[in-house]
């Protein structure tokens, strides 16, 4: 059973929200002043409303809060990251495949499945590599999700996580990458950072070998951070995984090119 946490500090509004809320606060007090102008205040407050929403559905914004979507430092590397595992079938073989090219990467495990699949989470940490949050369920709805789902969210995933890894997860990837212009104080209050990616295989819905690994491969280069599933990934037709199918020239392709594979924060 895990300890009681001590209450989290509260984290401080990104800028953004900030100038949102005191657009709402000016919008109310104009109105009141001259009750007139309430279609015009109206409207600067539908406005705000649509900049935050579509900010929400932009994967790789950084208008709502910090967004890591490179590696920094110049050096020769790629982050490898795995969305909605762990699987039982599918993330072994990565593992047996990131170890013969001896590659790191960063596993955005769903909370539900590394407690269903507890020995396989503690595996990834044991073969080198480092176990993330990305949720407890994975709700297709988190970014519509009110502020104490969304916490109950990442702190179910956070402890199952920090569990089985022995370390708490420093990173969080949010479902389809979509999320709410609220994420960010609660992410900010438990030490993590928001990650998107440079390039995304699509691997879970599009079962195309041929298609993934040209999106991961046109204009590679350092500093690249790679999305590609080891859960709920599209199947070939003949049946497998695509990021099996794709994998082994993938690796093939940094080493040739002098990239190295790692996780992030290494």
């Amino acid at each position: 059973m895990c300890p009681a946490r001590a209450p989290l500090p509260p984290a401080p509004l990104p800028s953004v929200l900030r100038i949102s809320v005191g657009l709402h606060a000016a919008a109310a007090v104009a109105t009141l002043a001259a009750p007139a102008i309430w279609p015009w205040a109206l409207g600067g407050i539908a406005a705000n409303h649509a900049v935050l929403g579509l900010a929400g559905l932009l994967p790789r914004a950084r208008l709502l809060g910090p967004n890591l979507r490179r590696l920094q430092g110049g050096r020769p590397e790629v982050a490898l990251t795995f969305d909605d595992g762990p699987d039982p079938e599918v993330t072994p073989r990565v593992l047996d495949l990131l170890d013969r090219h001896g590659a790191r990467a960063s596993f955005f495990c769903i909370g539900a499945a590394a407690r269903r699949w507890p020995a396989l989470t503690r595996e990834i940490v044991a073969r080198g590599h480092i176990v993330e949050n990305h949720t407890d369920s994975h709700p297709p709805h988190f970014a519509a999700m009110s502020i104490g789902a969304m916490r109950r969210e990442l702190d179910a995933a956070q402890a199952t996580l920090t569990e089985l890894a022995g370390a708490p997860p420093r990173f969080f990837r949010a479902p389809m990458g979509l999320r709410s212009p609220l994420l960010q104080p609660l992410l900010a209050a438990r030490g993590l950072t928001l990650v998107s990616w440079t390039r995304r295989a699509l691997d879970g819905v599009d079962g195309n070998p041929r298609a993934v690994e040209a999106r991961l491969r046109d204009r590679l280069r350092g500093g690249d951070v790679l999305l590609l599933h080891d859960g709920r990934a599209a199947r070939t037709p003949d049946g497998a995984a695509v990021a099996l199918a794709v994998l082994p020239g993938l690796l093939a392709e940094l080493d040739a090119r002098g990239l190295r594979a790692v996780s992030l924060g290494a």
